[in-house]
């Protein structure tokens, strides 16, 4: 008995939705649907912004990383949640939790990151208008996306560093969908108070650092805005309206997921299911919806 006890876990048994298996059945449709328009989106949004010319400016080369950093980011946990539903044993090998953990990590700071870089370059554009094509040239573009993808990484192997060499050797069930962090550190068969301190203190650094940097640009933006003409804070406000909307269907989960005490776990998953399914296919719907240049690329397109 006590050698089983002290067996090393190779693999690791996800909960799910749900317990129903009626209700799972249900779902498959729907998620597989989901991730099938999300991957469509990102992608369709990133091949426009690359073929038309005329979207070949700061604005839209940040938006098509965003479409590509969503598209990876569902697909690190969605088509495992899809297959799933079918299966009454939902396993995973340790080390595809932990790879789970890094890149649910990665994309996810990394998109805090680029969500930051994009808020910057609507503030230079509506605050520095004159300046805004030496400030925001090509290489200095490329630079704000290469740092946003580093320290999206990071901030995942720092995340990982921390919880890769616990020890799991007795319980190994999943209370969720996915791997991630305040999960999967519940079943390490030791104290774990001092890494739990230290990944929340990495989480909220990251997190409260762009959200303060993020209130700055948009804040005077909106000042800028108000002593503009009309017309051009019309057009201002109805850009900023997407960026903000984006940034709140992204931080909100996501600062109550990891940030809001006491944990309840049908408010987890219906957050998990909301960040890393329902926001990365909302994205490209707000940005086309309201955007104008997207409307005219798209039927130039067609026709």
């Amino acid at each position: 008995m006590e050698e089983a006890n002290q067996s090393v876990v190779s693999e690791f048994i996800f909960r799910g939705l749900c317990d129903s298996r009626e209700l799972q059945k249900f779902f498959l449709l729907p998620f597989s649907a989901l991730y099938l328009m999300t991957v469509l989106g990102n992608l369709f949004i990133a091949f426009l912004i690359i073929t038309d010319s005329h979207l070949h400016s700061p604005m839209y080369f940040l938006l098509a990383n965003l479409s590509f950093v969503d598209f990876c980011f569902s697909s690190v946990t969605t088509p495992k949640l899809t297959t799933d539903f079918l299966k009454d044993n939902k396993t995973i090998s340790f080390g595809g939790c932990m790879s789970q953990i890094l890149c649910v990590h990665f994309f996810g700071g990394g998109e805090m990151v680029l969500l930051v870089t994009m808020a910057y370059d609507r503030y230079v554009a509506i605050c520095k208008p004159l300046h805004y094509s030496s400030i925001m040239n090509r290489q200095k573009c490329i630079w704000l996306v290469l740092t946003s993808w580093i320290i999206g990484f990071v901030h995942a192997a720092s995340q990982l560093a921390m919880i890769l060499d616990l020890p799991f050797c007795g319980p190994r069930i999943v209370d969720s969908f996915f791997c991630d962090i305040p999960e999967v550190i519940k079943l390490a068969c030791t104290d774990t108070h001092t890494q739990r301190i230290l990944i929340n203190a990495d989480s909220v650094f990251l997190a409260t650092t762009c959200f303060i940097l993020l209130l700055i640009s948009y804040t005077n933006i909106l000042v800028t805005v108000r002593l503009s003409s009309k017309d051009g804070a019309s057009k201002a406000l109805s850009t900023c309206t997407s960026h903000i909307t984006v940034v709140v269907l992204f931080f909100g989960p996501c600062i109550f997921t990891y940030l809001w005490p006491p944990r309840i776990t049908w408010v987890d998953k219906f957050l998990a299911v909301f960040y890393t399914v329902i926001t990365p296919l909302l994205n490209p719907a707000i940005y086309t919806l309201r955007n104008k240049e997207i409307k005219n690329a798209i039927k130039r397109l067609i026709s």
